[in-house]
């Protein structure tokens, strides 16, 4: 894999992948590394068990996870995109914190839409050491990001969320504080769209039809009534009942012709300060949105 000099600067992956060290940590990805006819080593991307292997190679290689597992069909996320977020928040924390990255478990982090793959709770405590929870609506995402935990002897706190149409209610809890929330919320508006959405993928790839996604998704993972502008939109005017409870919100927005309206949204909250953080992987262009009702001169870490 080539250098990738868009990743955020301390992204491990921005050298590409050591597939000769990733093989000598997790030896069942050897089955699946081929060469092109130039020489580089690389996978078949377009094979979801080795995307699955390679993501088991790199969490174990980079991050200490000695076992990555999830059931068939979920969502397996691209480590060095959603570690890219992980970056940029540290990056976000420190511009409140005299240029510092503030690290260690006193950072309470929560994730929104977890999942089971439980990547960004994974990585930060990882990176960072900061406490994560994870919710999620998916009961079966809750049970195995229990068991990742436990094998892994890892401390991250997991909760269900029983009602779908609330994001903080009756997760942040009144003597709760974090300091960053963050979110990859669902695309598609509907099943449908969601459909279409994996054919133009298989198309685009030289695929014939298929309903399968070599990066997997649920249902809940992949779309929710509309979709991510209204995911991000119920995000912003929930957050308000807990504006004193977290220092930043943020989400990330897939599409880009989603910002006008949610910068909207928040100049209606009146939140004290946002802002839209771009990123990029290879070709992929992506950003989140993040916003604090707490004024700058209050805010403590």
């Amino acid at each position: 894999m080539a250098r990738d000099t868009q990743l955020h600067p301390r992204n491990q992956h921005r050298d590409g992948y050591d597939f000769t060290q990733l093989a000598a940590q997790s030896p069942e990805l050897k089955a699946f590394i081929v060469s092109h006819p130039a020489g580089q080593t690389t996978i078949d991307f377009n094979n979801e068990q080795a995307v699955r292997a390679l993501n088991r190679a790199l969490l174990k290689t980079h991050y200490k996870i000695n076992f990555w597992d999830i059931p068939a069909n979920y969502l397996c996320p691209p480590i060095p995109g959603r570690v890219d977020y992980i970056h940029y928040l540290a990056d976000l924390l420190a511009s409140d914190n005299k240029q510092t990255i503030p690290r260690g478990r006193d950072i309470k982090v929560l994730d929104i839409g977890t999942g089971a793959n439980l990547v960004y709770p994974l990585t930060g405590q990882s990176e960072y050491s900061w406490h994560f929870t994870g919710v999620d609506i998916d009961p079966v995402s809750i049970n195995v990001a229990k068991q990742l935990c436990q094998f892994n002897k890892l401390k991250i706190n997991l909760k269900l969320q029983k009602k779908r149409k609330h994001i903080f209610k009756g997760v942040i809890e009144p003597s709760d504080f974090f300091h960053l929330t963050l979110c990859n919320p669902p695309f598609h508006a509907s099943p449908e769209a969601a459909n279409k959405g994996t054919q133009r993928k298989w198309k685009n790839l030289g695929k014939g039809p298929s309903n399968k996604l070599n990066f997997g998704g649920q249902n809940t993972e992949l779309w929710c009534p509309g979709g991510e502008m209204q995911f991000i939109a119920n995000m912003i005017e929930q957050s308000i009942e807990f504006a004193d409870q977290c220092l930043w919100f943020s989400s990330l927005v897939s599409k880009k012709d989603n910002l006008k309206p949610l910068c909207k949204l928040l100049e209606k909250a009146k939140v004290a300060e946002r802002k839209v953080i771009d990123m990029a992987q290879g070709k992929k262009v992506s950003r989140f949105i993040a916003w604090t009702f707490i004024e700058k001169n209050q805010r403590r870490l």
